[in-house]
């Protein structure tokens, strides 16, 4: 008796997704399958290329639809899902980038460049098509880090730059082209050079471009966001809370400009000494948490203090990047309803969790903003007995689908409330 499409469907609607807690064949992994006699073959289409996840799929199908009965043979193919980035420019030399992720910080000597560089090498180091583009126009860091100051850039007769090659990956810099003297540059003329480093160098068919942005907030992260739809960010920091400060600025700035956040990547928080295999950590053991309390976003990695990174931290960081980027390319954004009044504030969600309402003096007096909390000590600055009685909410907005941020009666607005926060405060 011959197997069927639906005997073999079931088996593999065993095989489930941790990312999505569902099975790949309601997600619709599972494309082009064919039976033929004794011998079944299927693609496997993840939501991203590299997914870690890719070889236990594969090894799970091949053992649960090769111990169907009338089974001989069974083919299983992995891909990933091809999407383009969405431009806002009609000839660009990204037409051909299938995700563009990028690496930021909104305060210089966090380790971002380097972050972005050992991301783009892990995932070239897994047989993908891989870009670094390095838009830091006044500081670049990649010819540095890759030993290349004076290489040679050629052009194509369509008048594109291209990428000078390196250690299997394709690099672009500013400071290929205008060398290693200082960048004494106006706003307009550095949107100009964004452009031109955006669109006009060939990167031809690539799995992955990876952004390694300028610390801050400004002209050339508007420009950037103006041009391309990327795909995913991440935020790198330090466990010192004067680099935490600045984390809240780099979401509500992605925000601003409907980048999706996939997390944060917290590096230089411990160190190993010689003498022993004890994590020490150099601002305390409390920073990933204090990450995902403040801000509601998710810790990718905690990567050690080192002159260089071992080829486990390496990966469990792109692991962690590659899978956050796939979740976020299919989920959709689970932002409540929310309603306020004069007492409390309630969010509402649509796809049938619990409602939860906090009284607003409760949720004004947990404020973790820097003007409520020290940002060394994390000793309460506030003052509850200062929170007026009739506080409430004069403005309140969403950010991604992890937290909200209220202006308050009282003028108070630089707080993040995460939704995971607010639960608890109403339980």
């Amino acid at each position: 008796m011959e197997i069927t499409k639906e005997e073999v469907l079931k088996a593999l609607s065993q095989i489930i997704d941790p990312d999505f807690q569902r099975d790949i064949v309601s997600l619709g992994f599972v494309q082009k399958l064919e039976i033929h006699g004794g011998r079944v073959s299927f693609d496997i289409e993840l939501t991203t290329p590299a997914c870690p996840l890719s070889p236990v799929f594969q090894k799970q199908a091949e053992e649960l639809v090769g111990a169907l009965r009338g089974v001989d043979e069974v083919v299983v193919t992995m891909t990933a899902q091809r999407r383009g980035p969405r431009l806002k420019a009609e000839d660009s030399g990204l037409q051909g980038v299938r995700s563009i992720v990028a690496v930021s910080s909104c305060k210089g000597g966090v380790g971002k460049s380097t972050i972005a560089s050992l991301l783009a090498r892990t995932l070239a180091g897994r047989d993908l098509s891989v870009g670094l583009l390095d838009m830091d126009i006044y500081g670049p860091s990649i010819p540095t880090l890759f030993n290349l100051h004076k290489p040679d850039v050629f052009a194509t007769p369509e008048n594109r730059m291209i990428p000078v090659e390196s250690e299997g990956l394709k690099l672009m810099s500013f400071a290929f082209l205008a060398g290693d003297g200082p960048m004494v540059l106006r706003g307009p003329m550095v949107s100009q050079y964004v452009q031109k480093l955006l669109h006009e160098v060939e990167w031809g068919d690539l799995d992955v471009l990876v952004l390694d942005l300028p610390p801050g907030t400004g002209d050339i992260q508007l420009t950037i966001s103006q041009s391309i739809q990327v795909d995913g960010s991440v935020i790198v920091t330090t466990p010192h809370q004067l680099s935490l400060t600045d984390v809240r600025k780099g979401i509500l700035m992605f925000e601003k400009v409907n980048v999706p956040v996939l997390g944060v990547i917290e590096n230089m928080a411990w160190f190993e000494c010689d003498s022993c295999t004890k994590r020490h950590y150099l601002f305390g053991d409390a920073g990933a948490k204090t990450i995902e309390t403040r801000f509601g976003l998710k810790t990718l990695a905690e990567l050690p203090l080192s002159q260089s990174l071992r080829e486990e931290h390496a990966d469990a960081l792109t692991d962690s990047v590659i899978r956050a980027l796939g979740k976020e390319s299919i989920q959709k954004k689970e932002s409540p309803e929310i309603d306020f009044d004069a007492s409390s504030i309630t969010l509402r969600w649509l796809d049938g969790k619990k409602t939860v309402s906090v009284p607003n003096d409760v949720l004004r007096k947990s404020c973790a903003c820097a003007l409520c909390i020290d940002e060394m000590s994390r000793r309460p600055i506030l003052d509850p007995a200062s929170v007026p009685n009739d506080i409430h909410a004069v403005k309140i907005e969403t950010i991604g689908n992890y937290a909200i941020a209220v202006d308050w009666s009282d003028g108070h607005n630089s707080g993040f409330f995460p939704y995971k926060t607010i639960q608890e405060l109403a339980r």
